[in-house]
């Protein structure tokens, strides 16, 4: 494995992390108990996690009011994805 399969385990990661924590945040803002700090959602979506938390705010109807995250998820999304589909065609094509 390389450097870009190094870089997908990566964004998977993160997506995966950043979707289970979008849904946790939102049990815990229905039970209204200690919440994630929006900084650490934001981390985690610009390290790779931009796709997970866009799936997980729609899943979880979580953060949809915020124009910040209804508008930065899927433009963060779309860069991740134009960014890993140049890589696969800068060292795979």
């Amino acid at each position: 494995m390389g450097f870009l399969g190094a870089l997908f385990i990566v964004w998977g990661s993160m997506s995966i992390w950043l979707f289970l924590l979008m849904g946790s945040d939102k049990k815990r803002a229905v039970k209204q108990a200690w919440r994630t700090r929006e900084r650490t959602i934001w981390l985690l979506a610009v390290l790779g996690g931009a796709l997970g938390g866009w799936a997980g705010m729609n899943v979880f109807r979580h953060k949809t009011k915020h124009r910040a995250f209804a508008f930065a998820l899927p433009f963060l999304s779309l860069l991740h994805i134009a960014g890993a589909g140049y890589l696969i065609g800068k060292f795979y094509l």
